[in-house]
């Protein structure tokens, strides 16, 4: 580094150093907080983290593919104003047997926003009320998917790769010197690294393919270089980021963003090749990444940007900033289960106008709603004393029995399928936009909404008047419908702010985490 030093501190965890060896803790570091540079012409710019004026303190607690849960409580309790963890599981667990809903919980008392990677198989990980879980999606550049023609011997050849073998692609036909190589794969928003020029069709392109090979003797084939192309329909979410609902609190609408994640190219240690396979011996400095993991960073980062502007915000405050500015997304599958309020955007999150705000005696409410006792609660909170009767009564804050009823920027519920249901759902917002005295006004935006739902919806008081800054106002959103539906409380305040708050109301399957609450 020239100039300021960008990594000021570095831990490792049950191993012999910090360095990175693999990739990935290279790949969203940067992408959290790298310098500007220019990446093999893509683009036809730079590319730079999300705060690349952030300074980095790294923490290495995976090995060998396994994340020791003391090792992760240690990493979190060190003491930073922001925490990136691309770090998931294969099912969530309740939080007083998650090292991530603990160490983050010790985090948000000490107000640091911690951002979690939502998940890439599955149902959505990392759940926590106290954590922003962040959803994948794609950006409007995405790789072009050629119609390359593919030879039939190997030395010099394009190798067409089947379904069933496109894992391995980067071994067999690399190894027999191939020139490149067609893959088949049912996720085209799906990046990974080959040691050798390739391109993923689907399979119907692949049966065109193949169609050509078997009708002429002498098939051939070209693999041209890459180009930047746009994708008008971006963003939407990645095929691969783990929906919801949430299974651990159902009340509780995750992910909570969604975030770049789709063919991010970011920095690699050189002490990986781009492939990590055993036969690629090339060493790069730069590499391209799909995943939540790469999402992660990228709402770290603007978490860190906002709280530069705002270092007294709680973190509920900027998470609310965060959820409530982001851009609506269009009608993919899964909907909000997928990517809930939408595409992340830093510039609106830094003055949101009204935020939600939450504290630890909140958080506790929700979990005593939940059914959580003393022991359960004291493995989270890291207190002895923490008590569910204190926490009810409201003294310094907070106080409810129902989980929906906590102060959190989305409204979500879970029905039976086929039956009509009302709701309710009181919120508090406080101002943080104008000085003076300002006046926001209620609209319901509809989303996902049947002909034959019946929809009825109030926000009760529907005008909300501020005398000045840090004044809150409570409110209450009643509806009522025959079928699920998706709709956004949008409170606007004529001018530049407008505060949005999913409302989803979903009948998916939420069963039931091996490990339950007893």
């Amino acid at each position: 580094m020239v100039g300021q030093i960008k990594i000021i501190g570095a831990r490792v965890y049950g191993g012999a150093s910090p360095v990175d060896e693999g990739g990935h803790g290279s790949h969203t570091a940067s992408t959290a907080a790298g310098r500007a540079v220019a990446v093999a012409g893509l683009a036809g710019g730079t590319a730079r983290g999300a705060v690349p004026g952030a300074r980095l303190a790294v923490y290495k607690v995976c090995h060998g593919g396994r994340c020791g849960e003391a090792d992760i409580l240690a990493a979190f309790d060190d003491g930073v104003d922001v925490i990136s963890y691309s770090i998931g599981s294969t099912l969530p667990s309740p939080y007083f047997s998650d090292a991530t809903a603990i160490g983050s919980f010790h985090a948000m008392r000490r107000g640091v926003v911690t951002s979690a990677a939502a998940g890439n198989f599955g149902r959505v990980t990392n759940v926590a009320l106290w954590l922003l879980s962040v959803a994948a999606s794609t950006i409007d550049r995405r790789s072009c998917l050629l119609d390359g023609l593919a030879g039939v011997s190997l030395r010099g050849k394009i190798v067409l790769c089947p379904k069933e073998n496109f894992l391995n692609t980067g071994t067999g036909p690399f190894r027999a010197g191939a020139a490149g190589a067609v893959i088949v794969g049912d996720n085209p928003d799906t990046a990974f690294a080959v040691p050798l020029p390739a391109l993923m069709v689907t399979q119907e392109q692949f049966d065109e393919i193949m169609a050509y090979v078997n009708s002429t003797s002498n098939p051939v084939g070209t693999i041209d270089n890459t180009e930047t192309t746009t994708d008008p329909q971006a963003p939407i979410a990645a095929s691969f980021s783990s929906p919801g609902p949430n299974l651990i609190t159902p009340e509780i609408l995750k992910p909570d963003i969604s975030a770049p994640g789709v063919d991010i190219i970011a920095a690699w240690t050189p002490l990986s090749s781009p492939t990590g396979l055993p036969d690629d011996k090339r060493s790069v400095l730069y590499n391209i990444g799909s995943g939540a993991s790469m999402a992660c960073p990228h709402v770290t980062g603007a978490a860190a940007y906002v709280k530069s502007f705002h270092p007294d915000w709680s973190p509920a405050m900027i998470m609310s900033a965060l959820i409530t500015t982001a851009s609506p997304m269009g009608a993919d599958a899964g909907g909000e289960l997928k990517h809930c309020a939408g595409q992340l955007n830093p510039l609106k999150a830094r003055d949101p106008g009204l935020v939600y705000d939450a504290t630890e005696r909140d958080y506790v409410s929700m979990l005593c709603a939940q059914g959580y006792n003393a022991t359960q609660l004291a493995v989270i909170t890291g207190s002895n004393s923490t008590a569910c009767a204190a926490a009810e009564s409201g003294g310094g804050g907070g106080g409810f029995s129902v989980v929906a009823d906590h102060n959190n920027p989305t409204m979500s519920a879970h029905v039976s399928p086929g039956e009509r249901f009302s709701l309710s759902f009181p919120r508090t917002v406080t101002n943080v936009g104008a000085n003076g005295a300002v006046v926001y006004n209620a609209r319901i935006a509809a989303v996902r909404v049947p002909a034959a739902a019946n929809l009825s919806v109030d926000v009760v008081p529907s005008r909300l008047e501020f005398s000045t800054r840090f004044r809150s106002v409570a409110f209450a959103v009643v509806e009522a419908a025959d079928e699920v539906v998706s709709v956004a409380v949008v409170w606007s305040d004529g001018g530049e702010h407008e505060v949005r708050s999913p409302v989803v109301v979903y009948t998916v399957d939420v069963g039931t985490p091996e490990e339950g609450l007893s």
